[in-house]
């Protein structure tokens, strides 16, 4: 099956998830200058952030991580992140599900 989708047509804030049950999980990311989202993991991921407008820093275990707009960011999901933007932002998340180890 082939989808396509609009990330303006996505508009649930600060995210939405843009194939809803299918993997790996891509969610739009939205946030306005200085909004943040609390330090979590995703244990059973791995991700990929890309900054489609803005500035993002994305803090991985506490440590900065600046975006600039088509910058891609990738970590293991079992480290802890708390994105927070410095100006309105606009980011793609995938997140695979862990390959086998």
């Amino acid at each position: 099956m082939t989808e396509t989708v609009a990330l303006d047509d996505l508009t649930e804030t600060p995210r939405e998830v843009a194939f809803p049950g299918s993997e790996p999980k891509t969610v739009r990311l939205s946030l306005g200058e200085g909004e943040a989202v609390p330090a979590h993991s995703h244990p059973e991921r791995e991700l990929v952030v890309y900054l489609v407008s803005g500035r993002l820093d994305v803090c991985i275990d506490g440590e900065s991580n600046v975006l600039k707009p088509g910058e891609l960011l990738r970590f293991d999901g079992r480290r802890e992140v708390a994105p927070r933007a410095e100006a309105d932002s606009t980011a793609l998340l995938v997140l695979a599900p862990r390959s086998g180890e």
